[in-house]
């Protein structure tokens, strides 16, 4: 039985990106083999990693939808492959919305399903989820990956979204899964504004207080971060693989701020940081002074 306090420990955990895709915003097509992906992910692992999301379907703005079947031929043998390689301790987790997907990378290894749309797509997910025993995430979104950045609008961001997390857990528990299976995503560049991001950020206590679960933060290379840098330096916006600095600092901050899992393509740096805050929240300054 997954269960989400397990994974982060005393400490926050650090999920690594496996994106089995062609056309991801970041690394897209590569790791399409499934050879050089379970590869990507066993190197993940190596440099501390505490889990791994496998996704097969790009969720970048503007991305079309892939149907199951090809999902499945992207996904399956690189869970399989990575369950194999690590053993059945390491937590895998699918990004995927289609239940029959989750049914079938659950059976082959994963542990974990992360879905974007919170189980809205596929009213079988929970049920899934729940007879596998395994954890879920479950992420706001506004709109779909085709449309979400078209208009975002609230009234407040941070209310809405954590009104949006708190009805969408319960719809969880009443499906029959546990409070330790449940984590929940802001969804940070998912129908946001830059001005939402870092609204989400700045109040992320405020959120992880009401959602009361687990709270998953991601970042990772995202559109948002080169605006900021390029509106800060007077530069032009960066492209997704040169804001891994940018990345840190901002997973960092969701860790200081209440965060339990950062999900992030550059592992090493994020875990060597995570660990040193660990440490550093635990002291007591007057025992050092």
């Amino acid at each position: 039985m997954f269960a989400w306090p397990t994974v982060c420990g005393d400490r926050p955990a650090v999920m690594g990106i496996v994106n089995v895709t062609p056309d991801s915003f970041s690394d897209g097509g590569r790791f399409l083999d499934a050879e050089a992906a379970i590869a990507h992910g066993v190197a993940l692992m190596g440099q501390g990693a505490d889990l791994l999301d496998v996704g097969g379907e790009s969720t970048r703005p503007g991305a079309a939808p892939v149907d199951a079947a090809e999902e499945l031929r992207r996904v399956l043998p690189v869970v399989a492959g990575l369950a194999h390689s690590l053993g059945a301790g390491v937590p895998l987790s699918i990004d995927t919305a289609k239940a029959d997907v989750a049914a079938a990378v659950l059976a082959a290894g994963a542990s974990v399903v992360n879905d974007v749309t919170a189980g809205r797509a596929d009213p079988d997910m929970f049920g899934v989820v729940a007879d596998a025993g395994a954890g879920i995430v479950l992420m706001h979104m506004q709109g779909d990956p085709r449309t979400m950045q078209d208009d975002p609008r609230y009234d407040d961001v941070v209310d809405d979204v954590s009104a949006f997390l708190v009805a969408r857990l319960e719809a969880a528990r009443a499906a029959g899964l546990p409070d330790d299976a449940l984590c929940a995503d802001p969804g940070i560049g998912f129908g946001k504004l830059v001005h939402h991001n870092l609204a989400l950020l700045a109040r992320l206590p405020e959120l992880v207080a009401r959602v009361g679960v687990p709270v998953l933060v991601g970042t990772s290379r995202k559109a948002f971060l080169g605006t900021v840098l390029a509106s800060a330096t007077g530069s032009e916006v960066p492209p997704p693989a040169a804001r891994d600095d940018a990345t840190l600092a901002s997973a960092v901050w969701a860790l200081d701020h209440g965060a339990r899992v950062v999900r992030v393509h550059d592992v090493r740096p994020v875990v060597d940081a995570a660990r040193l805050l660990h440490v550093m929240q635990g002291i007591d300054a007057a025992e050092v002074a």
